[in-house]
């Protein structure tokens, strides 16, 4: 809900371009994308960079409104940067590696993200969605957007998929080879396929409000837990660029939805919570929501042609900030297998995508439930636990880990068909599975080394196969690798196999296995 214009309405408004489908012509696109929100563009920036240009379906005309998703990981940006869009997102938005939790008047936590000052992105970036979007268009205009567009039909064929698609101008079919569904929670696509998301949803509710106020506090995780500005809720703050703060506050059971969201309802809980930082209440109002959290995810993501990703897929509380970041690593999983399968790959890459990412939404909703568990207790016994725990941090150190919110982190993937297992006892640096850290080398960071293809990270004599690219390193320390040795690296990052000896046989195999699953 709005409150006061001009933070959020700055955005383009985009007119409704007709398309030649509609006055007759026979088109075929490669790959449709329904969904031209952060997950969306994160896809369509992937195939680009992947030389597949898609077209995306949008029922808006502009991006979204409001804050929604807030922060992004280290992951995410490394994501955004191989794909070439991440530069604005770097410049505007407001890194963070610090936390702060406090439980009535007491600081019970002050953590830090591990590798804070590692790597060239920090550990966590604020930037609310809508300039996500908008920062994401801005770096590719030449982007096939079809907005005022709505998909409401879809049917498959061995060749492909064909949507309906309805415009201001009328309805017409679009034909392409695979469509991925990135439109949101209340996804057509996945209902199309029939698949459904399972799991839980809590009953606990949070107000949220992004407000312009200026104070000196710097950009950390801010979480209160039964404040004395909010007795029996718990208050987020984040700072968002522009001068924004985004404020979330728990509802108590009894509370009104609409009655809660009254713009005199918020401000008195907003000028308490002020009060008792010692800041007067000189804010603007820009946006009230409610949130209400999920852990959700449908059993696969693939149908023949048609496949999911981000909130289609699956739902994720805000507590620990992974459901964008997931998408956007969704986004990184399928847009070079994608791309591989539509230039003669092996067409199983498809069905990997479904397996990895399905299980990243299990790992991502385990640790979003502990989250979620004690920031919103859905009964009395788990809330004695709760405040068990938050007054033993007062002032024990044992306690302050319970505390911790776990933030999103790189998922690692299990083993599989596509990853090849270890064949000796490795003491340090990602084992098959795990994301490749972006180590500081004396030309660059590594990631930047890494180009469209396979890569095979090695130090000392080696032979590699045409088509993978070689990205010789001078120490390999931190991949514990000594004299010589390699890493087999995936086009979206995740390590597909590492030997420590040239062993080119090895490295064929793994390429092979990387590639086509056998």
């Amino acid at each position: 809900m709005a409150i006061t214009s001009g933070r959020y309405d700055a955005f383009p408004q985009h007119a409704f371009q007709r398309p030649a489908e509609l006055d007759g012509a026979h088109v075929r696109h490669r790959v449709a994308i329904v969904g031209a929100g952060p997950v969306g563009l994160s896809l369509a920036a992937g195939l680009r960079y992947f030389g597949i240009e898609p077209v995306l379906i949008e029922p808006r005309g502009a991006v979204s409104w409001g804050s929604r998703a807030i922060a992004l990981s280290r992951r995410s940006l490394e994501i955004w940067d191989r794909f070439g869009v991440a530069e604005r997102a770097m410049q505007m938005g407001l890194g963070w590696a610090e936390g702060r939790s406090f439980w009535r008047e007491h600081e019970v936590l002050h953590f830090s993200m591990p590798d804070a000052d590692a790597g060239k992105h920090p550990a966590m970036t604020n930037l609310s969605q809508c300039w996500a979007e908008q920062l994401l268009l801005d770096a590719m205009p030449e982007l096939a957007v079809r907005w005022h567009s709505s998909v409401i039909g879809l049917t498959q064929s061995d060749g492909g998929a064909r949507l309906r698609v309805a415009t201001p101008d009328g309805e017409y079919d679009l034909e392409c080879d695979y469509v991925v569904g990135c439109d949101g929670a209340r996804s057509f696509v996945r209902n199309a396929i029939g698949l459904k998301l399972e799991g839980t949803s809590y009953e606990g509710r949070y107000l949220i409000a992004d407000m312009v106020h200026a104070t000196p506090r710097p950009t950390e995780r801010l979480a209160w837990f039964d404040p004395p500005s909010n007795p029996g809720s718990t208050v987020l703050m984040h700072r968002q660029p522009g001068g924004i703060w985004r404020i979330d506050y728990q509802l108590h059971a009894d509370d009104d939805d609409a009655e809660a969201q009254q713009e005199n309802v918020v401000r008195a809980r907003i000028d308490a919570h002020l009060a008792m930082l010692g800041e007067a209440p000189d804010y603007e109002l820009v946006m009230i929501s409610l949130y209400k959290a999920h852990c959700l995810t449908a059993a696969q993501y693939r149908v023949g042609s048609a496949l999911l990703a981000g909130d289609a897929a699956h739902l994720v509380p805000i507590f620990g900030v992974r459901g964008l970041n997931s998408g956007i690593d969704d986004a990184a999983n399928l847009a070079w297998k994608l791309a591989s399968v539509l230039n003669g790959g092996s067409d199983a890459l498809l069905d990997s995508y479904s397996q990895e990412r399905v299980f990243a939404a299990h790992e991502n909703i385990r640790s979003a439930r502990k989250s979620t568990l004690f920031m919103t207790p859905p009964s009395h016994g788990h809330a004695l636990l709760r405040d068990a725990a938050l007054s033993l941090a007062v002032s024990q150190d044992f306690a302050r880990g319970l505390v911790n919110p776990r933030q999103s982190t790189a998922i690692h993937l299990p083993a599989s068909a596509w990853l090849t297992p270890d064949d000796a006892r490795w003491t340090t640096g990602p084992a098959p599975g795990a994301v490749l850290p972006n180590l500081k080398l004396t030309q660059g960071f590594l990631l930047d080394q890494l180009g469209r293809r396979p890569a095979v990270i090695a130090i000392g004599a080696i032979s590699v196969p045409e088509n993978a690219d070689c990205v010789m390193i001078e120490d390999g320390g931190a991949l514990g690798l000594n004299g010589a040795g390699w890493y087999l690296v995936r086009p979206d990052g995740h390590v597909a196999a590492r030997a420590q000896h040239a062993a080119p046989d090895r490295l064929a195999r793994a390429l092979r296995r990387m590639e086509t699953g056998a």
